[in-house]
């Protein structure tokens, strides 16, 4: 088991590697999103079916209209709440990634984490992968520990703080103007739908 800085683990995935790093939910397992070869890696390493559309990490709102994301205004409104947080925002996206990243409408999940190693990683190599790091049917790591017991020579951890272990995100669709829940998780539905509303406030 390889444990590398921040620096070799962002050059990792640019070479097409996988690296698992900490989120402040669970560990994510990262592969370059535009890189064909590195996500057929992946979803190999987890026994992932092909059809699954997954998640891309983002350091902060401004990424997504890097990437031609259609940002509207129900996307924006959950970002500026939510953002960064436990919270993956649905939007169409006219970037390239890697086929099987986004949903067979143009649908991208993109995620952005308050977990300084999960956030830096993301500024530092690109449009990476926010799968969660664990083979298909098997638990998520939700520690350190747990993650050092699933990586293998295929896959390194990064250096640094643990995962946070809070409730997996809510994962919502934005594209239009009404909400879409599509997985309940850290954020309540009656909490997010009060924020697409603009019924909250603070």
């Amino acid at each position: 088991m390889t444990t590398l800085s921040l620096a070799e683990a962002a050059a990792r995935i640019r070479r097409g590697e996988l690296v698992a790093y900490p989120t402040e939910t669970v560990w994510g397992l990262a592969a370059d999103a535009r890189n064909e070869a590195a996500v057929r890696k992946l979803r190999a390493w987890k026994g992932r079916d092909a059809e699954k559309p997954m998640s891309v990490l983002v350091s902060d709102y401004a990424a997504l209209e890097t990437l031609g994301a259609e940002t509207t205004p129900l996307a924006a409104r959950l970002a500026a709440k939510f953002w960064p947080g436990p919270l993956t925002l649905v939007v169409r996206c006219e970037h390239a990634f890697a086929r099987g990243v986004a949903s067979e409408d143009g649908g991208v999940g993109f995620r952005c984490s308050p977990h300084p190693v999960a956030r830096a990683l993301a500024r530092e190599a690109g449009v990476i992968t926010a799968t969660s790091f664990n083979r298909s049917g098997d638990a998520a790591c939700a520690t350190r520990a747990d993650a050092e017991a699933c990586a293998d020579a295929q896959v390194a951890l990064v250096a640094g703080e643990d995962a946070s272990g809070a409730t997996p995100s809510s994962v919502v669709d934005a594209s239009g103007a009404r909400l879409r829940v599509l997985r309940e998780g850290a954020i309540p539905a009656h909490v997010l739908g009060a924020a697409s509303s603009g019924e909250m406030r603070g």
